[in-house]
């Protein structure tokens, strides 16, 4: 299959995907029949209104769920019935996730809720530390590191998440409503460390209700019921 020879060029591909619900006797088609290619290094917005399936889409890409039918190639592999475990694997510092609700762990401080990320990578405890200091640093919450979340603000949470996603170095960065819960100022904040880790060569797919903050994407992509219906290139 010739899809393996676009493997340096193509990170993503999906080819009819679909995932279906099914809740009792009810079927919600959430995706349906999605064609799709994501270059490595693209900077990927998906719009839409709510219940279109944008989380579904992003689930899908960070293999935290499969399709009903369909093909997903990841990295030139298809991925598309793999097991949860397999999945686990080939997501783990590969792919990094930013939630809008953070998702931090109060019970630990902000320098431990990021070495998490790295804890079944193999990474020798001393290399973690190191890691975590030097994201942390660069987010600029590094004085924060031995407080819990609850003492930061939004947007220090925030950057303590996005720090969370960075540290394993993935190779694609998935965030949904990253600025969903801040306000202006921090949201635009986060907006410009997204293009700055773009800028770095990191695969990002952001879902977003913001009309100005996907025209900072390179890429935008419309759904509608389930389908793509607009896939447009930003002028540059």
């Amino acid at each position: 299959m010739n899809t393996l020879h676009h493997k340096e060029a193509t990170m993503l591909k999906l080819t009819g995907v679909s995932k279906v619900h099914v809740a009792g006797e009810v079927q919600t088609t959430a995706l349906d029949r999605i064609d799709l290619d994501i270059a490595a290094g693209e900077y990927v917005a998906i719009t839409g209104p709510s219940g279109c399936g944008k989380s579904t889409l992003l689930s899908v890409l960070g293999l935290l769920d499969v399709p009903t039918e369909g093909e997903y190639w990841f990295e030139g592999q298809n991925v598309a019935g793999w097991s949860e475990t397999r999945l686990n694997e080939l997501r783990r510092g590969r792919v990094g996730f930013i939630f809008q609700s953070f998702n931090l762990i109060e019970e630990l401080s902000v320098h431990e809720n990021v070495e998490l990320a790295l804890e079944y990578t193999g990474t020798p405890a001393a290399e973690r530390r190191r890691r975590v200091t030097e994201i942390l640093e660069r987010l600029g919450v590094a004085h924060r590191a031995k407080h819990r979340p609850s003492q930061l603000s939004g947007g220090q949470q925030q950057r303590v998440a996005i720090a969370r996603a960075l540290v394993a170095r993935p190779a694609m960065l998935l965030a949904d409503e990253p600025t969903g819960n801040l306000d202006t100022a921090h949201g635009d904040e986060v907006m410009r460390l997204l293009r700055a880790i773009n800028a770095e060569g990191t695969t990002v797919v952001m879902v977003t209700h913001s009309p100005a903050h996907a025209a900072q994407a390179s890429r935008t992509l419309h759904l509608l019921d389930g389908r793509v219906v607009v896939d447009a290139l930003q002028a540059a």
